[in-house]
């Protein structure tokens, strides 16, 4: 079994797949040059961006990643502000600290490729890495892919069958699952709620207290970054002119007189998962949830319905185990990957993800957070990723804030409704997967359709 934390992963915008993918696979060539010993005899790097990296990876700053990886830099860990000073640094001097040592020259224009001929097979987020001597003779050539929310795969570990399509992993757990079927019998069996059962499996990789606090730290970045976009002004990156909107709506909501509560429901889940995807267009500090595109949904929800006077840390701690083991049904049973399934695998599977939490936070029975969890994304079916300009702005940033108002819908829905509903969780993962298959590439993270090509000709 993956782990919650794989699905929750602090790291940097614009991209899960496009930005954070590539540092870890850039930081992991690096590393394996070390390995080998031929770290010191590099004398320079050529990296190829192929697919959906390729046709987005400018305005998803994927360059940038690049060389942050190239460095040395895990996403984890870097500073945002940190990282721009040293990427303007390489860009004026041409030089680049491989592995955060040695210099080697680099031109990101010339050794940087995007090759938007070679259509991967085996995922759309292709990455071709060499490494050369001074005599160019290649030390070393690896493949790999950004399989979403910062997931990275070699292509020998993506040519290797999975048994039973499960991603197996070296420690045993006691509620293994595949799917939302067995997640649900092991609570039927044992009397524990969903969380319960993840809260076990986690504590079979690592202790109690270890997984409190990466999940309250999770939290944390999660509440500092809507705090941060709501005091931003300014406008995006990019080219688009994008104007920051979080903080007039801030401002108009703590100006205004106090309105009917379930009027102004609305108002604060749009401005906090506003805050959030706005510091992610910019290339804030952000938590994949389950992806960067997909960031605010989830702290939006936990920011409104668990901070403030309702602030009690086992609620959101309940709130992410609950959406992380439905985040981690659809990466085992379908993507996260917009460029696989369109925005129905990133603000889609977010919605579910928030709409189970707060089903849980609520006291939802486990098959009422499986029916919240499937109505978030019953109605996310189809929905296309189309980013105008490259850009993770139009339309994500607004689609997020519908994605909030949906998760919270679906959660109240479900509560209303004490059976299983007529459509189980598993049947609308497999339904997203079999349509993102079906889906035209031109809707999934290519920007050659949809409000990218339109918007663009208007």
């Amino acid at each position: 079994m993956l782990s919650v934390l794989d699905i929750f992963r602090i790291g940097i915008g614009p991209s899960s797949s496009h930005t954070v993918g590539p540092i870890r696979i850039a930081k992991r060539f690096v590393d394996s040059l070390d390995q080998q010993d031929v770290l010191d005899e590099t004398h320079t790097i050529k990296v190829e961006l192929q697919g959906s990296l390729a046709m987005t990876g400018e305005g998803h700053a994927t360059p940038k990643a690049v060389i942050l990886g190239l460095m040395g830099l895990e996403p984890e860990t870097l500073d945002p502000q940190y990282a721009d000073s040293q990427i303007a640094m390489v860009y004026k001097d041409k030089k680049l600290p491989l592995g955060g040592n040695r210099h080697i020259t680099f031109a990101s224009q010339e050794d940087i490729i995007f090759d938007y001929d070679t259509v991967p097979d085996l995922h759309p987020n292709g990455m071709k890495l060499l490494a050369f001597d001074k005599q160019g003779r290649i030390l070393k050539e690896q493949i790999y892919y950004s399989t979403g929310g910062g997931f990275i795969a070699s292509k020998q570990q993506l040519e290797t069958p999975l048994e039973n399509d499960l991603v197996t992993g070296q420690i045993s757990v006691p509620y293994p699952f595949g799917s939302a079927d067995d997640l649900l019998a092991h609570c039927a069996a044992s009397k524990l709620g969903i969380h319960e059962i993840i809260y076990a499996n986690e504590d079979a990789m690592r202790p109690r207290a270890h997984t409190d606090a990466a999940l309250d730290r999770i939290t944390n970045v999660m509440m500092a970054c809507i705090n941060l976009g709501l005091k931003r002004e300014g406008v995006l990156p990019g080219g688009l002119e994008v104007k920051r909107r979080a903080p007039a709506i801030w401002q108009k909501l703590h100006g205004a007189p106090p309105s009917n509560e379930r009027e102004q429901i609305f108002d604060w889940l749009n401005v906090y998962a506003m805050a959030v995807n706005e510091e992610n267009a910019s290339g804030g500090q952000v938590v994949t949830a389950p992806t960067n595109g997909a960031a605010g949904i989830i702290p939006a929800v936990i920011r409104h319905y668990c901070e403030g006077e309702n602030s009690i840390p086992e609620n959101k701690r309940k709130f992410l185990l609950t959406a992380g083991g439905i985040g981690l049904l659809y990466k085992q049973r379908a993507s996260i990957s917009g460029a696989e399934m369109g925005c129905q695998g990133e603000v889609g599977v977010a919605c579910s993800m928030a709409a189970g939490g707060l089903a849980a936070v609520w006291g939802a029975t486990p098959i009422q957070v499986a029916s919240a969890a499937e109505i978030g994304m019953e109605h996310n079916l189809g929905l296309t990723c189309d980013p105008v300009g490259g850009l993770v702005q139009i339309p994500c940033i607004e689609r997020n804030a519908i994605g909030a108002v949906k998760a919270v819908n679906a959660a109240r829905l479900a509560l209303h409704a004490p059976d299983q509903m007529k459509v189980s969780l598993d049947q609308v993962i497999e339904t997203m997967r079999q349509t993102g298959l079906d889906m035209s590439s031109k809707y999934k993270e290519t920007s050659q359709g949809g409000l990218a090509v339109n918007v663009v000709e208007c």
